[in-house]
């Protein structure tokens, strides 16, 4: 379930960043048909992979050591299958161009969630041909005994409560934009605005939707009356506040594994799947819940919380850094400044490379580092409540060989059950392993905070990110003017990038420029002439020339952004009644920046007294 999360939130960011064609070159029939083409090779490379991997099942025997070296290999099959669903959804969104299609139903442009789900329900397409064929291996290796129709079921089940966050939130920004409400839509567009709101909403998905997803997976009070009034004995004992301990019915309560969910008390569930409770003692069931209370303990799901606020955090900042860098290369300028919608799928399938190996590093490394010192610190919770760290062992043995686990193999977020025992059998001679390791976990997430808030400061608030950008822009700016001189356009954007970042020689040459080609450009005339009047080098300033350029822009358009050009060069001049009146005239017609204008007057009128 971990991995899906990873390959959901890669999915919806493929969907996402991609360009939809106007008018697509193939038809719908041809979309269809190379979707079903693709389709089928996936399907037969599926049936190919698990057919000879069970074919390995029965000569390599059941016995031993065999079943884990099996299961291992079995989840990395399903891994790289997984991977490769991924890449045919990236073949679907940008070269089969589905979100053209997709728009083309009734509203479907006004409702990013539909769009989201309409383009995921072919992922789990592909998801459902790879458990489709991968049951047979399942049954021989875990030997379950389900059926292949539950087992897909239970697949869809297990994994489609991944998407409610991503569709609530979605459907809540759409019913904001379609209400065009103006406060709301202005604080959104802010990115304090989307991470408070990311942040508040997603704190209370989390709070609340814990009671949507037990009642979709099915769950119920443990059946069985005598187990289930003692692990809550057990509960109340050690003053644990809950809503329920239910059991989990997912792969018919084949599965063997329990959970925690919910950060409050009032809508927290301890779900324990029945094939716990069969091959379970007590001692070791209670160690289980143990576990799962040392999670509630150490609040690890509200870390949690705070762990996708962070890589939200990162998101939000990266593309147009991404884009930035790619200015600083002429292969990718020259696909960003072509047009057509065939340069726009190309530049946005290389955009999203850097965003994908971004979103793999942070979750599969940062997150599943604090992901498997989270567990073994629940580990070691269970082991410090039980007083001993041998029911928990014991558990993880059994889980490992009835489930046909291998006990050597770790995954991103978990250690191996191998590596957890061996840990936990230390603390029998070492007690301190215990604060050793919260210290260290303490410490590890302050240094993730330290990190993110530098992270956070430099793409949001210190200024180096604009600063960048413009750097990268004025570069590919200035290589294009090389290429072509006469461009008064280029020029121009030059000038703008090169006045914004205080290069104020640079910016007067590129103007001089673009009036020498344009004499009439009032843009152009403007901004030069605010150089020559404010430049902070003394051998640029020129203030008649400016009040002589000012005056040609005016003439040209008397917009109150060049009356106050026109009025500070007169005031520079030492002419402060004509600056006076030149800036109550941009005052009155002035529809935003009037309180600009009206310190502009205050100094006017500071110089005349």
């Amino acid at each position: 379930m971990f991995n899906n999360i990873i390959y959901f939130i890669v999915a919806l960011l493929i969907f996402n960043i991609s360009y939809p064609e106007k008018a697509p070159a193939g038809s719908l029939f041809f979309t269809a048909s190379m979707l079903f083409l693709s389709w089928a090779v996936f399907a037969g490379y599926c049936f190919r992979g698990f057919r000879n991997f069970k074919r390995d099942v029965r000569k390599g025997g059941y016995t031993g050591g065999n079943i884990g070296a099996l299961s291992a290999f079995y989840q990395r099959l399903v891994v790289r299958l997984s991977v490769l669903a991924l890449f045919l959804f990236a073949l679907a969104v940008f070269l089969f161009n589905i979100k053209y299609w997709i728009l083309l139903v009734p509203f479907a442009e006004k409702f990013s969630v539909f769009q989201g789900l309409a383009a995921l329900s072919l992922f789990f397409f592909y998801l459902c041909t790879i458990w489709y064929f991968a049951y047979p291996a399942y049954e021989a290796i875990f030997r379950p005994g389900i059926r292949k129709k539950s087992f897909i079921v239970s697949n869809l089940r297990l994994n489609f409560p991944i998407l409610f966050p991503w569709a609530s939130l979605s459907l809540v920004y759409d019913i904001v934009g379609l209400t065009a409400l103006l406060g709301p839509d202005r604080f959104l567009s802010s990115v304090r605005g989307q991470v408070i709101f990311f942040a508040v909403f997603l704190v209370l998905l989390m709070i609340f939707m814990p009671a949507l997803i037990q009642h979709w997976w099915g769950c119920r009070p443990i059946r069985d009356g005598l187990k289930g009034r003692e692990l809550e004995k057990f509960l109340k004992d050690n003053g644990f506040r809950y809503r329920g301990l239910l059991d989990w019915p997912i792969f018919e309560g084949r599965m063997m594994t329990a959970g925690i969910m919910g950060i409050v008390p009032r809508y927290r569930y301890i779900l324990v799947a029945d094939s716990l409770l069969e091959i379970l003692s007590m001692e070791e069931l209670k160690a289980v819940l143990a576990h799962e209370m040392g999670h509630a303990r150490y609040r690890h799901l509200a870390f949690y919380l705070l762990f996708f606020i962070g890589f939200m955090i990162i998101s939000m900042g990266m593309p147009d850094m991404v884009v930035s860098l790619f200015f600083l290369f002429p292969f990718f300028q020259d696909i960003l400044v072509s047009e057509g919608t065939q340069s726009a799928s190309l530049f946005y399938l290389i955009f999203s490379i850097p965003m994908l190996i971004s979103l793999l590093i942070y979750f599969r490394y940062v997150m599943g580092f604090f992901m498997r010192n989270y567990e073994r610190q629940a580990d070691l919770y269970s082991a410090s409540l039980m007083g001993t760290p041998e029911p928990i062992i014991s558990s993880l043995e059994k889980i490992a060989y009835a489930g046909g686990r291998s006990r050597n193999v770790p995954s991103w977020h978990h250690f191996s059950v191998r590596q957890r025992v061996e840990y936990l059998w230390k603390t029998i001679s070492d007690p301190g392993m215990f604060r050793r390791h919260n210290r260290f976990v303490f410490k590890a997430f302050i240094i993730y905070l330290v990190c993110m808030g530098a992270v956070g400061y430099f793409l949001h608030l210190s200024g180096a990110k604009d600063r960048f950008n413009r750097f990268a822009v004025t570069r590919a700016i200035e290589r294009q003017v090389v290429e072509d001189p006469d461009n008064a356009a280029l020029l121009q954007t030059a000038g703008s990038l090169y006045l914004e970042t205080g290069g104020y020689p640079e910016a007067a040459g590129a103007y001089e420029r673009v009036i020498a080609i344009e004499p009439e450009n009032a843009a152009a005339l403007n901004n030069l002439a605010w150089i020559l009047a404010t430049a902070p080098q003394k051998d640029l300033l020129n203030p008649p020339r400016a009040v002589a350029l000012a005056q040609r822009a005016v003439s040209i358009e008397r917009s109150p952004m060049f009356l106050d050009t026109l009025a500070e060069a007169h005031f520079v001049n030492g002419s402060a009644q004509k600056a006076i009146t030149i800036i109550e005239e941009a005052i009155d017609g002035a529809k935003e920046n009037r309180a600009y204008y009206k310190g502009q007057l205050k100094k006017f009128r500071g110089l005349e007294d």
